[in-house]
């Protein structure tokens, strides 16, 4: 997936849906003006991020402080029931699931407020966001950059097996005895 605009009917469309008042009729401040909104939508853009990051910190502390509740209590000798660890693995897989399409919905999020921030960029005198992702070959080129989200969408399926594996232990406990 790419940042920008893939094609120039969307380039179009998304210069419709910025289009505002043309600068002639705009005023003398309509440059002062279009920055200002410029650096508002970044800091919106780096909010997102800032909640993106908060987001996977809490459920990478859910899921690591039920692994380790699990493996604490086996540890201890005290005997856990298997439908009561069973139960608990099918809600981390809820768990893990909605983090898995909270990353994806912060993915399609990032990635529509880049296509606006490049866009809005065709009106101001640099493209800095523009020209920083063709150097890094527009996410095509794993050398030269690997988006987080190919690694980060991949966390949650990792707790997801985990969590099988614990239920199938469990299963196998269970039928052998």
């Amino acid at each position: 997936m790419t940042n920008s605009p893939s094609s120039s009917d969307e380039r179009d469309v998304l210069a419709n849906a910025l289009a505002g008042v043309p600068a002639a009729d705009y005023g003398d401040q309509y440059q002062a003006h279009l920055l200002e909104q410029y650096k508002k939508y970044l800091d919106m853009t780096d909010k997102i991020s800032d909640r993106r990051s908060t987001s996977n910190t809490f459920f990478l502390t859910m899921n690591t402080g039920l692994i380790s509740a699990f493996g604490i209590v086996n540890l201890t000798g005290q005997k856990l029931s298997p439908f009561l660890l069973m139960t608990g693995c099918a809600a981390a897989i809820v768990l893990c699931y909605s983090w898995s399409r909270l990353v994806r919905s912060y993915r399609d999020l990032n990635s529509a407020k880049f296509k606006v921030v490049h866009e809005m960029e065709n009106n101001l005198p640099m493209r800095p966001f523009d020209a920083e992702w063709e150097a890094v070959g527009r996410g095509l080129n794993a050398n030269l950059y690997q988006p987080f989200t190919h690694i980060e969408k991949n966390v949650p399926w990792i707790f997801i097996a985990i969590y099988f594996l614990m239920i199938g232990f469990s299963i196998y406990q269970v039928v052998r005895t």
